[in-house]
């Protein structure tokens, strides 16, 4: 498919076709930004605009997405075009040594079909320090015919040397009625639930494309449950269910939802755009809780659980620090003291 089917981007894109235009294509581009907004599409779109045999008659570089050359791209059978990324049957995904090594190897030749070869390194920030350098050796003197595309979402887990030898294109993510439109075009789901993954994907047009609809509402549901008077309102079901949730291994999970959940709180209480809201099919509760809620407290509770997540790998006792944030969630909604009639 041409350059129309990313999502967004097009400010990245008109600097690529004005770069071909000019003969300026430089022979590597970091391409850097969140995760799964789509920068690994974008490249596989050059990659194939760059290889087009049928090229569309139009103002920019671009493909025809149905050519030979094309469909070997997007099937990453093309002989000149080719794809490092780390194992994802790893325990720590990595990209070696001597995956780079292969790709110096074929990249010294010749093209086969194509003016270029080309090399696409997914999660790039993943190479071991030893690919690393492989790659900076390459980078150093490039053949002439070869283009670099490195993709990564942690460009400053990148060598400084490896990045300072790429031209760098910064990603970013789409804005919601783009993924809304697209998720309605491509996935042919109700506008709702196109909403929904938007704004629970962040703009993450990737994500939002994969993640299934029924789970995801049912894992909201499990949060909105957590958070209900009846639930909070008695501490031996704070820690019954803390309990249930760590033992399942869905703390972490459970913190991300509860962190949105509070951020709709916020915003009802500071009388901001209702049209950021997650949780909709919870507003009753929300404005319940709003009208008794203690703001500060609410905010100091987001900066805990930020805490909590990022000490998550830390051997934190997740089912403790849990127990924690529903308490003192508990207290911020004022249930200790006095019931909330909902």
């Amino acid at each position: 498919m041409p350059f129309r089917d990313c999502i967004g981007h097009q400010q990245s894109i008109a600097l690529l076709q004005s770069a071909v235009a000019h003969e300026r294509l430089a022979h590597a581009y970091l391409f850097h930004g969140e995760e799964a907004i789509g920068k690994r599409l974008t490249a596989i779109r050059l990659a194939q605009a760059l290889n087009c045999e049928r090229p569309p008659e139009s103002e920019g570089l671009d493909s025809c997405g149905t050519c030979r050359s094309c469909q070997q791209i997007e099937a990453r059978t093309h002989p000149d075009f080719f794809v490092i990324e780390p194992d994802p049957e790893q325990a720590t995904p990595q990209i070696k040594i001597e995956q780079v090594r292969e790709i110096e190897h074929q990249i010294m030749y010749r093209p086969l079909i194509g003016e270029r070869k080309i090399c696409l390194i997914n999660d790039a920030d993943r190479m071991t320090i030893g690919a690393a350098n492989a790659l900076l050796k390459t980078l150093e003197e490039p053949p002439g015919h070869s283009l670099f595309l490195v993709i990564s979402s942690r460009p400053a887990a990148l060598p400084a040397t490896i990045r300072s030898r790429c031209q760098a294109l910064r990603f970013t993510t789409p804005a919601r009625t783009q993924v809304e439109a697209a998720l309605i075009l491509k996935r042919e789901i109700p506008p709702a639930d196109a909403r929904f993954l938007a704004i629970i994907s962040e703009g993450r047009i990737g994500e939002a494309l994969t993640s299934d609809v029924k789970d995801t509402r049912a894992r909201q549901q499990e949060l909105v449950d957590l958070v209900r008077p009846q639930s909070l309102q008695s501490i031996g079901s704070i820690l019954a269910s803390a309990e249930a949730i760590a033992k399942a291994d869905r703390a972490q999970d459970i913190l991300a939802w509860l962190t949105r959940w509070i951020r709709d709180l916020v915003l009802i209480q500071v009388q901001g755009d209702r049209d950021q809201i997650l949780n909709l099919d919870d507003l009753t509760t929300l404005e319940a809780y709003a009208q008794q809620a203690d703001t500060d407290a609410l905010l100091d509770l987001l900066r805990e659980i930020e805490l909590t997540e990022q000490r998550a790998t830390r051997h934190l006792n997740l089912q403790m620090a849990l127990e924690m944030i529903l308490l003192r969630l508990r207290d911020a909604l004022t249930l200790s003291s006095a019931p909330l009639s909902i």
